[in-house]
C-alpha cells in the first residue's frame, strides 16, 4: 500500500502541505463505463472541494 498519496488538487478538502492527500481512503473510477487503459480514462472521486 503507498505511504503517501501525492495531489496537486489544492482546492480539495483534503490537500495537505507537500502536495499530499490527507484522505483516509481514496477512490478512483474509469470514467468511460468498462476497463480504463489509461490516465485520461479515470476520475478520483474522493475529491471535496475545499470552500
Amino acid at each position: 500500500m503507498a505511504v503517501d498519496v501525492l495531489c496537486e488538487v489544492n482546492n480539495c478538502v483534503y490537500w495537505a502541505n507537500g502536495n499530499k492527500c490527507a484522505a483516509d481512503q481514496i477512490y478512483v473510477v474509469s470514467h468511460t463505463g468498462h476497463e480504463a487503459s489509461n490516465q485520461e480514462e479515470t476520475d478520483c472521486k474522493t475529491f471535496e472541494p475545499e470552500y
